[in-house]
């Protein structure tokens, strides 16, 4: 064989080793959904620091035949796929509140989903649900996109109405209750000055999943979600030499620390207490709290069920309880 040969069929292997791994990766982290299935799947349980382990914020509800996202942060189109699920087959947003980290991922699934690959196929309008200022995100990005979304129109004939995106802006309250499925927004304390922050809980078949958004301690937050099934909950902290660094000292005041984390669980009885949203922070020369850290200091003040979340960890809701699903 020539040495020019011999590259062509050593590129040829690599490409089929490839593509197999691909098909590999493709399949779903979790078995498949059963019909009249509960399940919670964690798309992204990171914050901004960009690491592969742990992707954006965003939380996939599915029920009563319903695929429900709360917020859509960096990777969740990924996360999306690689839990199975079409990006055009998400059949509402919810946002819990406007910071960055918790909407970038909004253009991607948007634009993507639109797509008639077997990947994304949306029929039908992109439904966001979002506090007010999400008409303004979204006009944003139709203006920011044009020229794509008219290029494809004109050059691959795409369904305008499949990209059209139609946004509900809310209050406290019920946003959503269609097929048995029920979407109540409750407001959280994310700050001061970041205000409208809220919190979901969702309903379905006498059980339900609270997932808080960014908030500090909240009395509204175990209000809503007492009696719940599955408590999903954010979680900041950083090492006592840190504390008196005013960068520090402003993440936390908009954050849960885990002692109190610990203490909104103890309040609420949820059958299972599970952690998202990781801000843990640190220094070159101070390294960040551990996950298992974050555990023991929550345990000062919560005895009860709680898991360290991951991407892709997924959930089952039952009347017996709550199951965590194994991984492929």
């Amino acid at each position: 064989m020539t040495p020019r040969r011999r590259v062509i069929a050593a590129c040829l292997a690599l490409a089929a080793a490839c593509v197999g791994a691909g098909s590999v990766r493709a399949q779903p982290s979790s078995p498949p959904l059963a019909d009249g299935e509960f399940r919670v799947t964690l798309l992204g349980t990171g914050s901004p620091n960009p690491v592969m382990r742990r992707f954006g914020p965003g939380v996939l509800v599915q029920a009563g035949g319903q695929s429900l996202l709360i917020d859509c942060g960096r990777g969740v189109t990924q996360r999306l796929l690689q839990a199975g699920l079409k990006l055009g087959a998400v059949d509402a947003l919810f946002i819990t509140h406007l910071h960055s980290d918790h909407v970038v991922g909004i253009p991607d699934l948007w634009l993507t989903g639109w797509l008639e690959a077997n990947y994304a196929q949306r029929n039908g309008p992109f439904r966001v649900h979002g506090p007010a200022g999400t008409k303004d995100l979204m006009d944003g990005l139709t203006r920011a996109y044009g020229w794509d979304i008219k290029a494809r129109i004109a050059d691959q004939n795409l369904n305008p109405a499949n990209i059209r995106a139609e946004v509900e802006e809310f209050r406290q309250g019920v946003i959503y209750d269609k097929g048995g499925v029920r979407v109540t927004a409750f407001d959280v304390d994310h700050g001061d000055l970041l205000k409208p922050a809220y919190g979901f809980r969702i309903d379905y078949g006498g059980r339900s999943v609270t997932v808080s958004g960014d908030t500090k301690f909240d009395e509204n937050l175990i209000r809503h979600a007492s009696g719940t099934d599955l408590l999903i909950h954010q979680v900041a902290a950083v090492r006592d030499e840190l504390l008196a660094s005013p960068v520090f000292k402003v993440i936390l005041a908009h954050h849960t620390q885990p002692a109190e984390a610990g203490v909104v669980f103890s309040r609420v009885k949820p059958k299972l207490a599970v952690y998202y949203h990781f801000v843990l922070l640190g220094t070159p020369k101070v390294p960040p709290v551990t996950e298992a850290e974050v555990v023991e200091m929550t345990r000062r003040t919560y005895a009860g069920p709680l898991v360290v979340g991951e991407d892709l960890m997924a959930f089952r809701l039952t009347g017996d309880g709550v199951a965590q699903l194994p991984q492929r």
